[in-house]
C-alpha cells in the first residue's frame, strides 16, 4: 500500500467515482443515508489509520470538523463529496 498523502488528481477522481457508485448501489438496496455515510466514515478512518500516522489522521479530522462548522459541507448539500476530504 502506498502512504502518498497527495495522491494525484486522476487517481483522487478514480477512487471518488468508485465511492459515488457504491453509494448508488446501497441507496439502490434501501439502505439508510445514516448506515451509509457510517460504514464509509468507518472504513475510511480504519484506512487512515492503517496507513498514516496519528497526526495526521487527527490533522485531517480537525479539517473535516472545521469545514462542518464553518457551514462549508452544508452549502454544498446534494453534490457528491467523494475524494474532497
Amino acid at each position: 500500500m502506498d502512504d502518498r498523502q497527495d495522491p494525484p488528481e486522476k487517481e483522487l477522481n478514480h477512487a471518488g467515482s468508485v465511492v459515488d457508485k457504491a453509494i448508488e448501489y446501497m441507496m439502490g438496496q434501501k439502505l439508510s443515508p445514516l448506515a451509509i455515510a457510517s460504514a464509509l466514515l468507518g472504513g475510511a478512518l480504519g484506512l487512515l489509520c492503517r496507513t498514516l500516522p496519528d497526526d495526521v489522521v487527527v490533522q485531517i479530522l480537525q479539517n473535516a470538523m472545521d469545514s462542518v462548522e464553518s457551514g462549508e459541507m452544508r452549502t454544498h448539500a446534494g453534490k457528491d463529496h467523494a475524494g474532497e476530504a
